[in-house]
């Protein structure tokens, strides 16, 4: 099991493929599972990278909460471990806002893919995604019941009408992957400040925005403010995707990655 170590923990990742690479970054809580539509249609054209968040899954989980500098950093430590200097990163809720810190601290970034993603703190609606806050000293895990309620948070009651097998497993997957109460809080946590409204001038990567319209947790609203605000994004809408745009749309966002990939490579 491929890990690297950085600050204290133990991050699990996987790597599959060949070609430019890809670094995937999950939302809070969520594990690599989270990726596996995507991954399966792009690893071959692409080296793709998941990593488990530390406090998540098969990463350790020291005490929260998390700072986003220390994730962006553990981002940095897993691109070394792979041996990529730069690297297209895309990333969902969460995972959007380190990815959008790395590109702006760090020379890593080539091009930006972000997927329920606002520019500041205040925009995002994590809660019902985990355990309340108060549940978390009580209990180191969730139970089936909590999983499906947070998983509904997060898709759109038409997908979970029209796909309950999929719901199915997805609760599954997260029951086996997932963070921790705890560790989800502890990730969290890492938005607590952000704010990127000042800053985002500066992120001159190649970005592209997508956003499911029925998204309850991220407005769709503040992710065509993000891709304003960024001197080469650009706006995506998802027709009736809830939060996990890419699971609900999975064709449509491998799609579009993997257009938006090859039309910059040509660029080149």
């Amino acid at each position: 099991m491929p890990t690297v170590t950085n600050r204290g923990a133990s991050l699990y990742y996987s790597v599959d493929g060949e070609g430019p690479p890809i670094v995937f970054i999950a939302d809070a809580g969520l594990g690599g599972w989270l990726w596996g539509w995507q991954h399966a249609a792009l690893a071959g054209p692409f080296e793709t990278v998941i990593w488990d968040l530390r406090g998540t899954g098969r990463s350790d989980a020291p005490g929260g909460p998390y700072a986003l500098e220390t994730l962006v950093s553990d981002f940095e430590a897993v691109c070394r471990a792979v041996g990529a200097r730069r690297v297209n990163v895309v990333g969902l809720g969460l995972g959007g806002a380190i990815a959008l810190a790395a590109a702006h601290r760090t020379s890593r970034v080539e091009t930006l893919t972000l997927i329920g993603t606002a520019a500041h703190e205040s925009a995002y609606d994590l809660e019902p995604m985990g355990a309340p806050l108060e549940d978390v000293e009580s209990s180191d895990q969730y139970d089936r019941d909590d999983v499906r309620r947070s998983t509904a948070a997060m898709l759109s009651p038409d997908f979970r009408n029209r796909h309950p097998d999929v719901v199915d497993g997805i609760v599954d997957w997260r029951l086996e992957g997932d963070a921790t109460p705890a560790g989800f809080h502890a990730q969290r946590g890492a938005l607590s400040g952000f704010d990127a409204r000042d800053w985002l001038v500066d992120v001159t990567q190649p970005t592209q925005v997508l956003h499911g319209m029925a998204d309850e947790r991220v407005p769709d609203s503040a992710g065509r403010d993000l891709a304003r605000g960024l001197p080469r994004g650009s706006f995506v809408p998802l027709e009736g995707a809830g939060h996990l745009a890419n699971v609900e749309h999975s064709r449509t966002v491998s799609d579009r990655l993997f257009g938006f990939l090859e039309s910059q490579r040509e660029s080149l």
